[in-house]
């Protein structure tokens, strides 16, 4: 995959994709989002939203929306099963429980389409090529997403986001939208995260 060359910020208009795709989602969201809410609140005690720092476009730090997918308490980055919620599982499985980011979207923190915002141990890590991966905001979904997701290795995750940084056009955010339903529906790559992973390997964890 050829890395070199890519620009130094999003296309030209890529703000006003990202606002005009949040018009037209922006009631079917909200009622998606307020059944989710209702859910987990019915489900298991605790807030409904949980927010976690990330990194963002430029190496700068933000706030994520996402739907609380695990049981109240300190919960490590990578939980095992016993700590996801009935419905958790299934906002897991069907990507409900990034939802929220729609927020993040409309803040500008972060676009439809971009590299999934990573935790900042893992940014610590990278060399001066995988932070080429910080020139474009972070995104709902991206090219890594819709090439294996969770199932790939962070290295693998992280050349698919450079080359999307590289190749980044109107054109191309809607072809991985129509591919993002695609892997919904199928629920590829939903599992993984190896914890072996040089990139994610961490002591830390997260509430």
């Amino acid at each position: 995959m050829d890395t070199r060359s890519i620009p130094g910020k999003p296309y030209r208009g890529k703000r006003v994709v990202d606002l005009v795709i949040l018009a037209i989602v922006a009631v079917p969201a909200a009622i998606l989002g307020s059944a989710c809410a209702a859910a987990i609140a019915l489900n298991s005690r605790g807030g409904v939203f949980f927010r976690q720092e990330r990194i963002g476009m430029g190496g700068l730090p933000f706030r994520v929306w996402k739907f609380r997918t695990m049981v109240a308490g300190d919960n490590p980055i990578f939980p095992d099963a016993s700590r996801i919620t009935s419905v958790g599982k299934i906002l897991r499985r069907l990507s409900l429980d990034e939802l929220p980011q729609l927020i993040n979207v409309a803040t500008g923190e972060m676009s439809i389409v971009g590299p999934r915002p990573t935790l900042g141990y893992q940014v610590e890590r990278y060399d001066d090529q995988q932070r080429q991966r910080l020139n474009v905001r972070p995104g709902l979904t991206g090219l890594a997403q819709v090439s294996g997701r969770n199932s790939l290795p962070w290295a693998e995750r992280i050349a698919y986001d450079i080359d999307y940084a590289r190749t980044q056009s109107v054109r191309t955010d809607l072809q991985l939208i129509g591919r993002t339903l695609k892997t919904i529906v199928t629920g590829d790559g939903v599992e993984g995260h190896p914890e072996d992973d040089p990139m994610a390997v961490t002591e830390a964890s997260t509430s």
